[in-house]
């Protein structure tokens, strides 16, 4: 097989069809980004990793904190450029804590990944405060008008195109309405949930329409419901509450671009709704974590509808196997999973500070070594 550009190569493995070498990628937390410029002297990982795909964002608005500093906050969240706005929701804000343009309080933990969520709507008791709360303008002209021109970019160097930050909807919900109110309100207060899931779904539909109107090879979506061993709520749960609501959102999509890939993303474990992400329009799924589902099982049960993106350990191989249980897990998957195709293979989460320097080279020497189809 002649050898395939990066966008060829991830769009004919996530379309599950057989590519010229398994397409791989790899995330890097802020610390093991620094450990990565002063090994390497690069600035970019995808570069010097030579990873096929790059994602394309709306631009984010900034906050500061009150000793002026600026602060970047998750992605798909943005900060806000004007916080004061937000303050007259919580009755105490910590000084050192920083309000996304969603106006969701962080206070800073030792990672992103584990800061205090602040909840701003965590005492409201009516639909109408919903209605009446300010929502980030995600579609004025500046924050999206960039889209085609780095998609294009993106294409003329040979790279697929990711759209999007995994937008969330339950994981936004509940972040600004409190984890404990919002499924109280899904059991007894179903108009509080049903206001405010359709708020988010809303934005998201737009920005999924620009995504895809911009050519994107893959938008991106998800949301955690999945824990260790089980889902975070019923599958009946999901399927009344979310499901409906992802459907619209990939119908937006793929109305734009029929041609659009999707890509939805939860840690744990879903095989419960895998049909039912399928029915709504999924085409990736991620990251498949081998320690909560079986990545063969997947995709022997699933891989005639669904491609797969992740499957590598990062609860286990990479942070506490040798660079040989690393190479040994990459061949197994690409041998199993990327299987006539349809597969991305990557660590199941960003790399984070207990991963060894050794393991990240043995990840990607062995997709070197092994993922030639």
């Amino acid at each position: 097989m002649k050898d395939m550009s990066p966008r060829e190569r991830v769009v004919t493995a996530l379309s599950r069809r057989q590519p010229d070498r398994v397409p791989k990628y790899a995330g890097f937390s802020d610390p093991m980004l620094e450990m990565f410029k002063k090994k390497t002297g690069s600035n970019s990982p995808n570069d010097y990793f030579k990873m096929e795909m790059r994602y394309v964002l709306f631009k984010p608005e900034l906050c500061s904190d009150q000793g002026g500093r600026e602060m970047e906050v998750r992605a798909w969240y943005g900060a806000a450029a004007n916080p004061e706005k937000f303050l007259k929701y919580f009755s105490h804000f910590p000084k050192e804590a920083i309000i996304t343009e969603w106006g969701v309080g962080f206070r800073p933990g030792s990672t992103p990944y584990y800061s205090k969520v602040i909840s701003p709507m965590g005492n409201f008791h009516s639909p109408e405060e919903i209605d009446e709360y300010p929502f980030p303008d995600v579609l004025a002209e500046y924050r999206h008008q960039h889209l085609e021109k780095e998609v294009s970019k993106l294409h003329s160097k040979g790279y697929a195109a990711v759209g999007g930050g995994e937008m969330p909807i339950f994981e936004l919900a509940r972040d600004l309405r409190g984890f404990e109110n919002l499924i109280v309100d899904m059991m007894l207060n179903q108009k509080m949930a049903r206001v405010l899931l359709d708020k988010i779904t809303n934005i998201t539909c737009s920005m999924a329409r620009r995504y895809a109107e911009s050519g994107a090879d893959i938008l991106s979506l998800g949301d955690d419901v999945g824990i260790q061993k089980k889902m975070l709520m019923s599958p009946e749960t999901w399927r009344k509450w979310l499901k409906p609501r992802l459907s619209k959102v990939i119908g937006v999509a793929k109305e734009v671009n029929p041609g659009i890939l999707v890509y939805y993303h939860s840690d744990g474990y879903i095989e419960p709704i895998i049909p039912d992400l399928i029915e709504a329009g999924v085409d990736i799924l991620n990251p498949v974590q081998p320690e909560c589902m079986n990545p063969v099982d997947v995709k022997e049960r699933y891989g005639d509808s669904l491609a797969f993106f992740g499957t590598i350990g990062i609860q286990t191989t990479m942070p506490h196997g040798t660079p040989g249980d690393v190479k040994k897990e990459v061949k197994m998957r690409i041998e199993t999973v990327g299987k006539g195709g349809g597969l991305l293979i990557a660590p199941t989460h960003v790399i984070e500070p207990d991963v060894p320097w050794e393991n990240i080279l043995a990840f990607f020497d062995a997709v070197e070594e092994y993922g030639k189809y």
